[in-house]
């Protein structure tokens, strides 16, 4: 077991930062963030609205502290492992989403295809900010560029 592993399965901050182990996947990371947060999301959609907002709020707010954590642990910024990121972009990708297997799959596609590709201002605040914000910001914001996506595709077919 390798050091980075170890002190992810050892320690709760970096365990969570580390999307539950997820990113320890040694190949694509981020997706595989993406990937665990699905089931998660499932058991959130069932929250009340505000409940789900509010959750979303404090796992974003959170986050900055858990990702901050883990970068000067590991002495990393932005480990590639780090995807509690992942898990929030996604999750605010879904709000107020109407949950079935299609959308669930367009979000997965629209947020990591915005995470990935960083358009403006996603580079910007991925390039410009610093520490547990900077981990989390460029990830908030494709998750909200993903949840408008989605939220237009779906009034256009619908």
């Amino acid at each position: 077991m390798n050091v980075t592993t170890k002190r992810v399965l050892t320690q709760p901050v970096n365990f969570l930062a580390f999307g539950l182990g997820s990113g320890l996947a040694p190949k694509a990371p981020g997706t595989f963030g993406t990937l665990a947060a699905v089931p998660l999301f499932l058991l959130l959609s069932l929250l009340p609205f505000d409940l789900y907002i509010g959750f979303v709020i404090a796992a974003s707010v959170l986050g900055i502290a858990i990702c901050g954590y883990a970068a000067d642990d590991l002495k990393v910024h932005d480990h590639p492992g780090i995807v509690w990121d992942e898990f929030v972009g996604f999750w605010i990708t879904m709000i107020a989403v109407p949950v079935s297997f299609g959308t669930i799959c367009l979000g997965f596609l629209l947020f990591r295809l915005f995470d990935i590709l960083k358009p403006w201002p996603i580079k910007w605040a991925d390039q410009q900010v610093g520490g547990g914000l900077g981990i989390m910001l460029d990830d908030i914001l494709a998750g909200l560029m993903a949840l408008g996506s989605v939220h237009l595709l779906i009034a256009l077919f619908s």
